[in-house]
């Protein structure tokens, strides 16, 4: 669904962003992209947990850096009543800022691109590893690997150094510092709740000069959780998010271009049960029971 009354800034494969005037109106759809392309089957419910779970840890780090949530009360905002009803619930409107074009990725243990990066060189972000590390193993310390933002493709892998060279060499610093504390502070609150978080990235602005958590944030579209009583090293752990989904696909005859194939009502199921499942454990955890 569109919104009438507001221009649409930007849509990308997953979320409507619109401008407010003073603020932008970010919408979390349920669409489901695989391998770089919107898949046509979306997963119902999926935009609300991303929103909530985004609001969530908001509202638990806003001690350790401010962020661009102002609300989510969509009736401050002229909509229709069926755009209202879409928009409860899976909607965070928020302050501009001043966009730093950069992934900030904090990783715990080693997986995905830093796994085959570390299998071919040695190396996590250009920096050494010990050797004989395997797959989903921790590693020695909380790893930023920082990438240059790129909203139409896959981010670029830079090194701390090539950071400090684009934003200099104080912003560099703030950025990793506050990118390991926030990391940081989820991980050990997840470990409350069985959660391994293995790696997430996060995203910075200038909200009246001052540097602000914006965009999504600790959410399994922007992190990787791992059950962590299933976690064998030199293996590939399942994970809270879309995987299910992406295992499907690759038993598929499917070239990976769109349009992408149709999704069993089976494999909706259980992918929603995983985002469901992540949410309710960590915003337990959060309140203070158990889940």
């Amino acid at each position: 669904m569109m919104l009438q009354n507001y221009p649409l800034v930007r849509q990308g494969k997953v979320r409507d962003i619109y401008d407010a005037g003073e603020h932008l109106i970010l919408v979390a759809t349920d669409r489901l992209s695989a391998f770089d392309v919107i898949l046509p089957t979306e997963i119902p419910g999926k935009g609300e947990i991303l929103t909530q779970l985004s609001i969530l840890w908001f509202d638990l780090t806003r001690d350790l850096l401010p962020n661009h949530l102002v609300s989510t009360d969509v009736s401050t905002l002229n909509l229709s009543t069926e755009e209202g009803d879409w928009l409860r619930d899976r909607t965070m409107i928020v302050h501009k800022a001043d966009r730093i074009d950069i992934e900030c990725v904090v990783r715990g243990y080693l997986a995905g691109s830093g796994y085959k990066e570390y299998a071919q060189s040695g190396t996590l972000a250009g920096e050494s590893l010990p050797a004989g590390l395997q797959r989903a193993d921790r590693l020695p310390s909380p790893a930023f690997t920082p990438a240059v933002k790129n909203d139409e493709g896959h981010d670029e892998n830079i090194s701390r150094q090539q950071l400090a060279e684009i934003v200099g060499p104080d912003l560099a610093l703030q950025l990793e510092q506050k990118s390991l504390e926030i990391y940081q502070f989820a991980s050990a609150l997840a470990a409350k709740a069985g959660i391994i978080l293995a790696d997430t990235k996060f995203e910075f602005g200038f909200i009246n000069g001052q540097l602000s958590l914006i965009d999504e944030v600790l959410t399994p579209d922007s992190s990787r959780y791992w059950e962590a009583a299933s976690v064998i090293p030199g293996e590939e752990p399942a994970s809270f998010d879309k995987q299910i989904v992406r295992n499907w696909l690759e038993t598929l005859d499917w070239d990976k271009t769109a349009p992408g194939p149709q999704i069993p009502d089976e494999i909706v199921e259980r992918t929603l049960l995983r985002y469901k499942e992540v949410y309710d454990r960590l915003s337990n955890v959060a309140k203070g029971t158990n889940a």
